[in-house]
């Protein structure tokens, strides 16, 4: 990667857009996650003042020695930037608004606007170092990491099939380890939209991406990954994204990234060995 495509950011900074249509497989066409620049707030990412806030939050109980080697990962003491060295975090513009906003300067990004479990094999979106336009596996494979956290789903909330989610996420898991023997995956949950956005009656609601979370912690477990429950973060007691924290409905502003992050730092993956029980 170079040029301002480049997004590795030890050293480099890291809210979003209404919904657009986008390329969706096993069923119609859905609304994408737009870009975060569209429709931010003015807030730059360059800006480190605006990045020093941090979300003040209780300290969590000790993590137990015994982990399972899959699935929920549990509330630990928070911990420094330098875990996220070895991470990539890939997704699509939800991911790009947390790269933008959590004043997180740590870890390297690959994102589309509209990303998709099938889009992330074939659209070339990522500009490579060659300064070619590939796909943001292909892009991924060519990253030294650790560990890479995923986020996608929202964009497919209006596939037919549940199943065909399923099936294609599965087939990405697989692609990464194969890519990366010994990396750990770490699914994130699809995060929740407001009450407002949810009373639309369109297929980008709180039910379904329930649904899609269920979906995406079976398959933790099925293919020995890390789920980390970001959308427990981010949800108000009436199950919705809190207005506070959001631009549009559906992306986090700047404090509800800070949120994200701060879920991120308490509930880190501990190391492989850490993790067998």
């Amino acid at each position: 990667m170079s040029g301002e495509k480049k997004r590795r950011l030890p050293g480099a900074v890291a809210v979003l857009a209404a919904l657009g249509i986008l390329l969706t497989s096993g069923g119609p066409k859905g609304m994408a996650a737009g870009s975060p620049v569209e429709a931010a707030e003015a807030v730059s990412p360059h800006r480190s003042e605006e990045r020093a806030e941090t979300v003040q939050m209780e300290k969590a109980a000790p993590r137990s020695d015994a982990l399972p080697a899959f699935g929920p990962v549990p509330e630990a003491e928070p911990v420094e930037n330098d875990y996220f060295d070895d991470i990539v975090f890939l997704g699509d513009s939800r991911t790009e608004g947390f790269y933008l906003y959590s004043g997180l300067k740590h870890g390297q990004y690959l994102y589309a606007v509209g990303a998709t479990v099938e889009s992330a094999f074939t659209k070339n979106v990522w500009e490579s170092e060659k300064g070619r336009k590939i796909p943001l596996l292909d892009a991924l494979a060519g990253l030294e990491c650790g560990k890479v956290y995923l986020m996608l789903g929202v964009n497919e909330l209006g596939w037919t099939k549940i199943e065909n989610f399923k099936n294609q996420y599965a087939k990405l898991i697989d692609r990464v380890q194969e890519d990366h023997p010994g990396v750990q995956v770490v699914l994130q949950s699809i995060l929740p939209v407001t009450a407002k956005q949810d009373e639309k009656g369109t297929y980008v609601n709180n039910e379904r991406i329930l649904a899609y979370n269920e979906v995406i912690l079976a398959l933790a477990e099925e293919k020995d990954c890390a789920y980390v429950n970001v959308a427990e973060a981010v949800t108000g007691p009436d199950g919705c994204l809190p207005v506070k924290w959001t631009t549009d409905g559906v992306h986090l502003n700047v404090e509800g990234c800070r949120v994200w992050l701060h879920y991120l730092r308490t509930h880190s993956v501990p190391p492989p060995e850490e993790s067998a029980s």
